[in-house]
């Protein structure tokens, strides 16, 4: 999403620097001809003309308007998920907020998963909620590899200062093949 946001970003901006540059050709023209009424860039009287048929009424309006509504929802709705999803941890003072991301917290627990002997790769994904871990192991008898990977998950996440604990899915599956 943060993505889409810094390319819609510049677009919308050099859109909009476009109408201004098109307002400004034009108010500099109307001032130095004001006799001619002819537009120099944009055919702004003819655009006049059938503004001035239209009612409030008329379904051109109605829609346009049903759209310009539909688009600026669609805006707020981006800039709201596109939001930083950091994760907070306890602050050493009441005058200091300490954050993390959520790709540090997946790269944390991933080295102590993968640490393990028993673990052939590991991927996690992390958010302030939940850390989900998908592990593949060598020999996965009975269940140990699940055990062995929340037991690494719960040691690291007792040492960080998390002000609030994340939920632990642990889902592991036995890998085919030579060690």
């Amino acid at each position: 999403m943060r993505v889409l946001l810094r390319v819609l970003a510049p677009l919308l901006a050099l859109g909009l620097t476009a109408v201004g540059v098109l307002v400004v050709i034009e108010v500099v023209a109307a001032w130095v001809r004001p006799v001619s009424g002819q537009a120099l860039v944009a055919p702004w009287p003819a655009w006049r003309a059938a503004l001035e048929r239209l009612t409030w009424q008329d379904n051109p309006v109605a829609a346009i308007a049903i759209a310009a509504a539909v688009v600026g929802l669609l805006l707020v709705l981006l800039g709201l998920l596109a939001r930083r999803h950091d994760i907070r941890l306890t602050a050493p003072s009441p005058d200091v907020t300490v954050t993390t991301s959520p790709r540090v917290l997946a790269r944390l627990v991933g080295r102590r998963v993968r640490a393990a002997d028993d673990v052939a790769a590991a991927r996690v994904t992390a958010s302030a909620r939940k850390i989900s871990v998908r592990a593949e192991g060598w020999d996965d008898q009975h269940g140990e590899l699940r055990r062995t990977v929340t037991s690494q998950v719960d040691s690291l996440l007792d040492e960080l200062p998390l002000a609030r604990r994340p939920r632990v899915g642990v889902a592991t599956r036995e890998r085919k093949g030579p060690r």
